[in-house]
C-alpha cells in the first residue's frame, strides 16, 4: 500500500505490520514530515517502521526516536565490493527468515551504501559494518532500536538501487527487515 497524504493524516496505521519510508522522503514530502509524530505512535503502540537513507536534516528533527549524527561530508561506501562484516552475526536480522551470508552482499551494484551514522544513542544496536580500501569501518548503515512496543531500522545501505538492479542477497535482507515483526513475536 503506498500511503497518500489523506491516509498519513487520519488512516488508522495499526493495520500494518511494517511501514517503509523511501530515501529522503521525510525531507521531501511535506506530508510525511508533518505527521511524524503519528508515525512515531505508530512505532510506539507495536509497529515497525523501516527507514531507508536520509540526509542531513533528518538528524536535527524529531523523526527518529533517539539522537544520532553524521559525518559530515556523510559516511558512505562507495565500493560495491567492499566487505560486509557482521557485527552480530547470531541476530534475528540475519537469520529470519533468511540466513544473511557474504554470498548475499556479492553482485551489488554501484555501492554499498550512503549517509551512514556516526555516532547514536546507546539505544541502537549497529547490525553490520563496511568500509572503503584504506578507511575505518563504518558501523552505522544498519540501525534498530526498540521504541516502545514497536521497531525502528535505520538503513543507509542502498536497497533503492539493489532492488531494482534484481540483487537477489538485496532482496533477502530486506525481506528479513520486513519480516521483522512476524519473527520476533515467534521468537518470544
Amino acid at each position: 500500500t503506498a500511503l497518500n497524504d489523506n491516509q498519513l493524516r487520519y488512516s488508522d496505521l495499526s493495520e500494518f505490520d511494517a511501514i517503509v519510508v523511501g530515501p529522503n522522503a521525510y525531507l521531501m514530502r511535506d506530508e510525511l514530515a508533518k505527521n511524524a509524530s503519528r508515525i512515531r505512535d505508530y512505532v510506539d503502540g507495536g509497529g515497525t517502521l523501516i527507514v531507508q537513507y536520509h540526509g542531513y536534516g533528518y538528524q536535527d528533527r524529531t523523526f527518529s526516536p533517539y539522537p544520532f549524527t553524521y559525518n559530515q561530508p556523510h559516511d558512505r561506501v562507495t565500493n560495491e565490493n567492499a566487505p560486509v562484516e557482521f557485527l552480530k552475526p547470531d541476530h534475528i536480522l540475519l537469520n529470519q527468515p533468511n540466513r544473511i551470508t557474504e554470498t548475499d552482499f556479492s553482485g551489488w551494484v554501484h555501492d554499498r551504501g550512503l549517509y551512514f551514522w556516526d555516532s547514536w544513542d546507546k539505544r541502537y544496536e549497529p547490525i553490520l559494518s563496511s568500509h572503503d580500501p584504506d578507511e575505518a569501518p563504518k558501523a552505522g548503515g544498519l540501525m534498530l532500536t526498540s521504541y516502545g512496543y514497536g521497531n525502528y531500522l535505520y538503513t543507509g545501505y542502498s536497497f533503492f538501487r539493489q532492488l531494482p538492479a534484481g540483487v537477489k542477497g538485496a532482496f533477502r535482507l530486506f525481506a528479513n527487515l520486513l519480516a521483522l515483526p512476524v519473527v520476533r513475536i515467534v521468537a518470544l
